[in-house]
This record gives structure tokens, sequence and C-alpha cells, in this order.
């Protein structure tokens, strides 16, 4: 009995081995599930990373067309600035003043005598009509330097508000001609030309630098004047008149008919502002410099960004090889 029993007991372990054979097997076959959750975990991190990849390289994407629209703003902004400096913008500013300085009012007078010339003012209470301050001067033509001309020089309104005006009346002793007209120029201060000491001199250059007008026999005409200051690119600034001239017909009430013409013209100033026009540029350089400083800030800032990206794309993808080599060693 006591070998039956032996033989039971040394039988029993390898009916156990069996048995752990048996479980182990099984266990097997229980871990067979665990093992594909292994293999599914992989692949959803898979497909994470490829996601995270795609949009990496539309960041990328996104950096490079924001690179190519700043090369073509920065592009922009220079021939921009080199456009404006090309054509600078002329500015018109207005100055209102009371008093002008007296022009001058330089006749041609030719055989014409001048009969009166003096100075009124429209507002009542004011002092009556007062006598012109006139010059006469000889001088040689400047555009000829041979022909002697011949011009009387008379001082021109100052006072805008109180309306002050000249008066002026010539008169012709015979013309055989059927139109008759007496030429004139405006130039800037009457003061300049008296206290210059070569009046000859100051003449030619008035004739050069101004433009000259004419008023006819027969008409009294009206001329309002305005000042416009021209500033030149060099600093210089030169003057020039305009002029609003009406014409009105003069009826000759003399009893007996008269071989002579007479001539009338009223000078004044249209309104009290000095009209300033001068060429501004646009172009400011401290602005296309905070420009294109603000276009390369945000570019160096992009090319960090998509510095970062490309390495936390390459570390990514140093990450899923390592991972994918574990699991295939795991496997093998």
């Amino acid at each position: 009995q006591l070998s039956e029993d032996v033989e039971r007991v040394s039988g029993n372990p390898t009916e156990e081995r069996e048995g752990e054979m048996e479980v182990h097997e099984d266990s097997s076959s229980v871990i067979l599930p665990d093992s594909e959750l292994g293999t599914t975990a992989p692949s959803l991190r898979f497909s994470k990373t490829c996601l995270k990849n795609v949009f990496s390289v539309i960041l990328l994407f996104i950096y490079l067309l924001l690179m190519a629209v700043a090369v073509f703003l920065v592009y922009q902004t220079i021939s921009d600035f080199r456009e404006k400096l090309k054509h600078p913008v002329m500015s018109v500013s207005y100055k209102e003043v009371s008093l002008y300085d007296a022009p001058g009012i330089a006749f041609y007078p030719g055989k014409a005598r001048l009969v009166s010339c003096k100075h009124h003012y429209y507002d009542p209470g004011q002092p009556g009509d007062t006598e012109c301050t006139t010059r006469r001067i000889n001088y040689t033509d400047p555009f000829t330097n041979q022909t002697m001309k011949y011009a009387l020089v008379v001082q021109g309104p100052r006072d805008v508000k109180k309306k002050e005006l000249v008066f002026l009346q010539f008169h012709l002793n015979g013309t055989d001609q059927d139109f008759s007209a007496i030429d004139y120029l405006l130039f800037s201060s009457f003061q300049e030309f008296i206290n210059s000491p070569e009046k000859a001199e100051f003449m030619k250059d008035c004739e050069s630098s101004y433009s000259s007008w004419k008023f006819s026999g027969g008409f009294r005409t009206w001329v309002k004047m305005s000042l416009v200051k021209t500033k030149e690119e060099d600093g210089s600034e030169t003057v020039e008149f305009k002029q609003e001239t009406s014409v009105v017909t003069y009826i000759d009430q003399r009893t007996k008919p008269q071989s002579d013409q007479l001539f009338f013209v009223v000078f004044e100033w249209k309104d009290p502002f000095i009209q300033t026009v001068q060429a501004i540029i646009t172009a400011n350089p401290w602005n296309m410099i905070a420009l294109l400083c603000g276009i390369f800030l945000a570019l160096f800032k992009a090319a960090d960004f998509a510095k970062l990206s490309v390495k936390w794309m390459i570390k990514i993808r140093k990450r899923h090889l390592k991972r994918s080599r574990q699991v295939m060693n795991h496997i093998n």
C-alpha cells in the first residue's frame, strides 16, 4: 500500500507539470488579447504623429508664404519710396496779412503821358486821395541789350483791410492806330527798387523774371492782384502775381471829337491772403525704416518658429522610430 502511495505521489508531479503546461498554454491564450491591444496602441500613436507632422508641414508652408509676402512688401515699400522721392507733392498754404509790402508797378507808356495817379480808400473816415510815389528809369532791353526802354515805376497799394486802391490815368495825344495799349509789369517790392543802387539793372532783372500785361485805351481796366510765393528745393523763394481783370467801356463825354486817347487803370488787392506753394516729399525715410524693421522682425520670429517646428518634427520622428524598434524587439 505504501508503494502504491509512493507511486501516486511520484505520478502527481507529472500530472502537475502537464497541468502547469496546460495552464501556461491557457495563460498564453489569455494574454493574446493584451498583445492585440498592445499592437493597436502604437497604431494610434502613429496616427497622432502623422497628424502632428502634417500640421507642422502646413505651418512650414504658411511660413514660406508669409516670407514671400514680406519680401514683396519690402520691394514694394522701397519702390514707393523711390517714386515719392522723384515726384514730390505740391503743398499750398495761406497766410493772412493786414498790410502788404507795397509792390512796384512798372508802366511802359511809350508816347502816352501820365495825367494823374492817386491812392483811394473805400472805407469812410480814412485819409483822402494821396498822390502816388513814382520814379522814371531808362535801361536797355534785357533780351536784346540794344534797345533803350523807358519805364515809369509807381508804388502799388499796401493796405488790404482798408481796401486801398491806386487809380491811374494816361493820355495819348494823337494816334493813327485802331488799337493802342500800355504794357505794365508787377514786381514784389517798390522799396527794394528805391533802395537799389543800380535801378537799371534791377529793372532788367524784373523784366526777365516777371510777366507783363496790357491795358487798352478807351476802357477802364480794374486789376485785382493776389500774391503767390513759391519755395524752391534749394531754399530760394520766388514771387508771382496773379490777376483778375475786369474791363468796362469809358464813355467819352467831351464835346469836341478828339483824336487822342485816354487810358484808365485801377489796382487793388484781391484778398489778404498770401499763397505759399512748396514741394513736399511725402516719403518719410523713418517710416520706411520702421516698416522694414517690423517686416524683418516678423520674418525672424517666423523663422525661429519654423526652426522649432522642424526640430520638433525630427524629434517626433526619432521617437516614433525608437518605439517601432522597441515593438519589433518585443515581438521578436
